[in-house]
């Protein structure tokens, strides 16, 4: 077996599975019925020792995402500490072919190469955890820290695949397409090492996670 022929039974899977979940979405014609949510102009600028200051999404991107409700802050602590990067896409509905884009292809798209990434716990409010995608990525001289997760209807899911099984689950059981991406970013100073920028990161993520089931709702 040729090593191109091995690259393209590997993407297999996941377009088969991208496919047979947009072939069911838009073949689904009932009404959706969403929970009451707030839009994400309203999502605090400030959280605990957290101030944010919104950046304003290029219009080329947010043609790209599609249709749904995007913000991206960054929030900051002390004014020598380095900030967090936030960015959130809601979508109501994701059966007109605006979907949830995955930072697995958007991060190398512009240029960033994953160094690092395996999955962490973040503690919940109740004392539960829920586990999220954890990254350290590079780009010439310049290194980022990154958590990232999937959430739709109280679910927090760090794997795409099974966040594309619960899609599909969730419009048969509940008739509901909705979904979010939760991206934090912090960039890593020359003299910090990832367990710094984690510490950060976390601290940030932490605190965020309660306050996001009224723009993504349950």
């Amino acid at each position: 077996m040729t090593t191109q022929t091995a690259s393209w039974l590997r993407l297999l899977p996941p377009l088969l599975m991208f496919v047979v979940t947009w072939t069911f979405l838009s073949s689904r014609s009932r009404p959706e019925r969403l929970p009451f949510y707030q839009h994400l102009d309203a999502f605090p600028m400030q959280m605990g020792d957290w101030r944010g200051k919104d950046i304003p999404i290029p219009n080329d991107v947010l043609e790209s995402l599609g249709k749904g409700d995007f913000m991206e802050r960054n929030y900051s602590r002390t004014e020598t500490e380095p900030p967090v990067d936030l960015f959130i896409a809601f979508f109501s509905t994701q059966r007109t072919g605006a979907t949830v884009h995955s930072p697995q292809h958007c991060l190398p798209g512009a240029g960033w190469a994953a160094v690092e990434h395996d999955f962490l716990p973040l503690v919940q409010p109740d004392g539960g955890t829920r586990l999220v995608n954890r990254y350290v990525v590079a780009r010439e001289s310049d290194r980022q820290f990154v958590l990232y997760w999937y959430q739709s209807h109280g679910r927090v899911v760090a794997s795409e695949y099974w966040g594309k099984f619960y899609l599909v689950a969730d419009a048969i059981r509940l008739n509901r397409s909705d979904g979010g991406l939760v991206r934090v970013v912090t960039p890593m100073n020359l003299d910090e090492g990832p367990l710094q920028a984690q510490e950060r990161a976390v601290a940030f993520a932490e605190q965020l996670l309660p306050k996001l089931t009224t723009y993504i709702p349950d």
